[in-house]
């Protein structure tokens, strides 16, 4: 063999592994895109025309609110506490799109105490995977804290008690971060009482829409009479081998039957977690009370889940802070260079932002300020406040835009002394 025959030989060899490599790379991209659903997949319409002011039109139909029909009530739970509500849109148009986990807002009317009504905002999650005809929202009837004089949740009761079918609601598009990622890696939800609602929506759709992902579910209750959609739940783990239901009790009735009704008696911990699921790279989404959360969140991070693989929501008066050392660091060093101070025009208060504070709303109330506020997440726009001086920083970009010269206090932090109308 001479030394162009061995040349041509290598050259050969050459290309072969690099036709190879490149035909592996074309697979595996072929292979994650076809995991991602498309618009029709998700069976997600824009409500509008296509037409070239489309973009314009989305943009400012999005904050609007639209007229919707409750179609349908069903009581979900044994002990009546938990409503779905089926909405339809009064024009018949087509309904916005949604991605699995975001939530509705709510301009309720309510009655007010000196008679009249009072116009208040709420967020509920969307209960249900995307559908072309119809939103579902479930509702939990929040009772006034045992021995207390503080009256019930308003606007759960109003559900409740007030809105029947052919009622009419006003409604604003769904929103929110909290929404499901959509590879193929695997997932595992878990839903605290009723923070199962974004959860079930997730749920829902990924075994409609990725039937050979891998799912866990982990729903903790107290009893089998706060549990919501059993036999749906029951249904699901029964037709999808690769869905994993866990369902944990901590507070068991007689009549609950341990691996008829739950698998595990006592709270989703991180224990639990860990002598479940095999050890694998997961997707974790989390809803429930804030305990659960400061309780799971911190764990997770322990066990080396990236951060990235960690995706949250609180409901209540709380929420969790998502900090990075790399924020304790700035905060630091800015505090260090300058005090920032917040004052409070309305209510004559003058504070120094504390470097561990959430944001401006949880300083107004803890401070005893009264803000109107919904979503707690920068989307429903009830906390909006007039800035008097100062600026503001966001920690995450919200959905609703807020007006020039305010900022939204749920979701903000002072970037330098500031005054707020408020």
């Amino acid at each position: 063999m001479n030394s162009l025959s061995l040349l041509f030989w290598i050259v050969s060899g050459i290309l072969l592994q690099l036709t190879i490599y490149l035909g592996i790379v074309y697979w595996r991209h072929w292979k994650v895109y076809h995991a991602l659903p498309n618009r029709e997949d998700l069976n997600l319409t824009d409500g509008v025309d296509k037409s070239p002011d489309l973009k314009d039109i989305t943009v400012t139909t999005r904050l609007e609110f639209r007229n919707f029909i409750v179609d349908r009530k069903v009581m979900e739970d044994a002990c009546s506490s938990i409503c779905s509500f089926f909405l339809v849109p009064e024009d018949k148009k087509p309904l916005p799109a949604f991605l699995p986990g975001q939530f509705l807002t709510f301009r309720l009317d309510l009655p007010a105490a000196r008679g009249g009504s009072e116009q208040i905002i709420r967020c509920y999650s969307l209960s249900d995977a995307p559908r072309p005809d119809y939103y579902r929202v479930s509702i939990k009837r929040a009772p006034p804290p045992l021995g207390s004089h503080v009256a019930p949740g308003r606007s759960s009761n109003y559900f409740h008690d007030y809105v029947t079918i052919g009622s009419i609601l006003r409604v604003r598009a769904p929103s929110g971060h909290f929404n499901i990622d959509r590879s193929d890696e695997p997932l595992v939800l878990i839903g605290g009482g009723i923070g199962i609602t974004p959860v079930l929506s997730m749920l829902n759709w990924c075994l409609a829409n990725q039937p050979g992902r891998e799912v866990w579910l982990f729903y903790g209750v107290r009893n089998g009479r706060e549990m919501v959609m059993k036999s749906h739940l029951d249904a699901l783990a029964l037709s999808h081998t690769n869905f994993h239901l866990r369902v944990c009790f901590s507070a068991p009735q007689p009549e609950d039957e341990a691996g008829r009704d739950y698998q595990h008696l006592g709270r989703i911990d991180i224990k639990l977690l860990r002598t479940q699921l095999p050890a694998k790279l997961y997707h974790f989404y989390i809803c429930g009370p804030t305990p659960m959360l400061e309780s799971l969140v911190p764990a997770l991070k322990d066990c080396k889940v990236p951060d990235t693989h960690i995706h949250f929501e609180a409901f209540g008066p709380s929420s969790i802070k998502r900090r990075s050392a790399k924020d304790s660091v700035i905060d630091a060093q800015n505090e260090a260079a300058m005090a920032i101070f917040v004052n409070f025009a309305q209510s004559g208060k003058q504070l120094q932002w504390p470097l561990l504070a959430g944001s401006l709303l949880e300083l107004a109330e803890a401070q005893g300020i009264s803000v109107n506020s919904g979503c707690r997440a920068g989307s429903c726009g009830s906390c909006q406040t007039k800035i008097l001086s100062g600026e503001v920083a966001y920690r995450q970009p919200p959905d609703y835009d807020p007006e020039p010269g305010t900022c939204l206090l749920c979701v903000c932090t002072p970037k330098t002394s500031i005054t707020l109308e408020a």
